[in-house]
């Protein structure tokens, strides 16, 4: 039989919050990346895997683009950036009803020294007004000769076909790079650390999540149970009693939270053990973030 397979990477780039997370899981149809409201969530670049027949998929979810004011944020935009050379196809991310920033307009002037064609993937387009849709499409597509631009609500799956139909197109790689049934490159360890830690910024105050990081100290599988130990970090002593709670009670959520997420991900029963520990102005130092998996090797 001849063998049709190809595959291509695809980055998906754009500024905090505008839904790339989101978007990622709907085309993946699987949870992989943590999503929530608060900006700067994706810390890393996150690979995710689909394979649709004789395609496969290879998308690269990166961090939100911002002006960074710690060594983790400078970590996390060059990372981002990163990311985009090699791509076969840019995703490059909007939200409607959302004029060009200072922010959209750098990105785009990065994503023009690229090769590879960058498609205008206006999100959130069922919170939004045809007329404001409209308003977007008419500000972007004169800064750049986007491939196409394809509005789409990835919360609601409307018009994510439409992207997975269009950019296949450009795929050469006459392989597959995965075996069919991977959905992702990362490993369990790191999946639990952003779960544990998607929960914390859905339970704490806004000043709490950018300073939290999640390490796994302790992964035991057996037949039917998955057995972790993970320490979070915070960088003040209050906000280390703001993650435990009175009586223990936000942490115990927390550990609750993730254990639904991860027993459904992993297809077992699984504990969770969840510490507390203070380390100081962690994001700027270029060790520490390193150790908690935001740096350079």
């Amino acid at each position: 039989m001849e063998d049709n397979r190809k595959c291509g990477f695809v980055a998906i780039i754009g500024r905090p919050n505008v839904g790339k997370s989101t978007l990622l899981n709907t085309m993946l149809g699987e949870k992989i990346a943590i999503v929530s409201k608060k900006p700067q969530t994706t810390r890393t670049s996150i690979t995710g895997i689909l394979t649709e027949g004789d395609t496969q998929y290879i998308f690269i979810d990166t961090p939100g683009i911002h002006k960074p004011r710690t060594r983790l944020g400078d970590y996390m935009v060059k990372s981002a950036y990163s990311s985009i050379s090699g791509a076969d196809v840019i995703l490059f991310v909007v939200e409607a009803d959302s004029k060009p920033s200072p922010t959209e307009t750098g990105i785009i002037d990065k994503l023009k020294k690229q090769s590879a064609p960058v498609y205008l993937i206006i999100n959130k387009t069922d919170a939004k007004s045809k007329e404001k849709l409209g308003q977007t499409i008419l500000d972007y597509s004169p800064l750049m000769n986007f491939a196409d631009v394809i509005p789409v609500s990835a919360l609601k799956n409307d018009g994510v076909d439409i992207i997975l139909s269009e950019i296949k197109e450009h795929f050469k790689e006459p392989r597959f790079f995965f075996p069919e049934d991977m959905i992702t490159d990362q490993p369990e360890r790191m999946i639990a650390a952003e779960i544990i830690r998607e929960k914390i910024l859905r339970l704490t105050d806004d000043e709490i999540p950018h300073g939290v990081a999640v390490t796994i100290e302790d992964f035991k599988e057996k037949k039917d149970l998955v057995s972790i130990r993970a320490e979070i970090f915070c960088e003040k002593a209050s906000h280390k009693g703001i993650i435990i709670g009175k009586d223990g009670e936000t942490i115990k959520k927390i550990g609750t939270y993730a254990r639904e997420d991860l027993e459904e991900f992993l297809g077992c029963r699984v504990f969770i053990d969840l510490w507390v520990k203070v380390k100081k102005n962690w994001r700027d130092s270029v060790a520490a973030a390193k150790n908690f998996g935001y740096g350079d090797n």
